[in-house]
């Protein structure tokens, strides 16, 4: 028996669904300032994230990701949290929040790193779509010069939802570890543009 042209149509539309409900985390917001030889980047220190959620240690889950994922990538040396956190107590810093240029050149040269990571948790937990459930995670993360104090790298990305397998057909979809793990990973892949 020879398909029909509606046949064709139908199973082609359906596999277009189906990839398209598979794809999570939508097209990444990023900016790599163009004059910067990123290759000058040796040693950076990750700053704790600004939590926006309602989840308590959404914030210090990711950074730990971060570090882990910049670690991982072999691009960076990541200072110790531990030694962050010192040298903004000492440098009297009241918010690592909102740092201005001053405080990051002062970060810089009492951590001996060339830029900090800093940024915010926006979205971390459970949305419903349908009947489903599934993770969803969004990050803005910046990286600063230590020398000029300016913006150098930044992204904002999402990733999770339930997909289109898991709401029609209740596939499984990512844990919320796995959803946070591949969003970071993806995100630290831009600075090796």
């Amino acid at each position: 028996m020879i398909p029909t042209r509606k046949y064709l149509l139908s199973v082609l539309l359906l596999a277009l669904f189906i990839v398209a409900g598979c794809r999570s985390g939508g097209v990444p917001t990023y900016h790599i300032s163009e004059d910067i030889d990123f290759s000058f980047y040796k040693r950076i220190a990750v700053m704790p994230l600004n939590n926006m959620t309602s989840e308590k240690y959404a914030g210090d889950i990711v950074r730990q990701v971060v570090i882990s994922e910049v670690l991982a990538s072999g691009l960076l040396d990541v200072v110790v949290p531990g030694e962050v956190m010192s040298a903004v107590n000492e440098l009297g810093i009241k918010t690592v929040t909102s740092l201005n240029a001053r405080q990051i050149k002062s970060l810089g040269t009492a951590l001996g790193v060339e830029a900090i990571i800093m940024g915010a948790v926006e979205e971390y937990g459970m949305v419903k779509a349908g009947s489903a459930s599934a993770p969803q995670v969004t990050i803005t993360l910046m990286m600063a010069d230590t020398g000029t104090g300016s913006i150098v790298w930044s992204i904002t990305k999402t990733r999770g939802g339930a997909n289109f397998m898991a709401r029609h057909f209740g596939a499984r979809h990512e844990t919320i570890s796995e959803t946070v793990l591949l969003l970071v990973r993806n995100a630290i892949k831009t600075l090796a543009y």
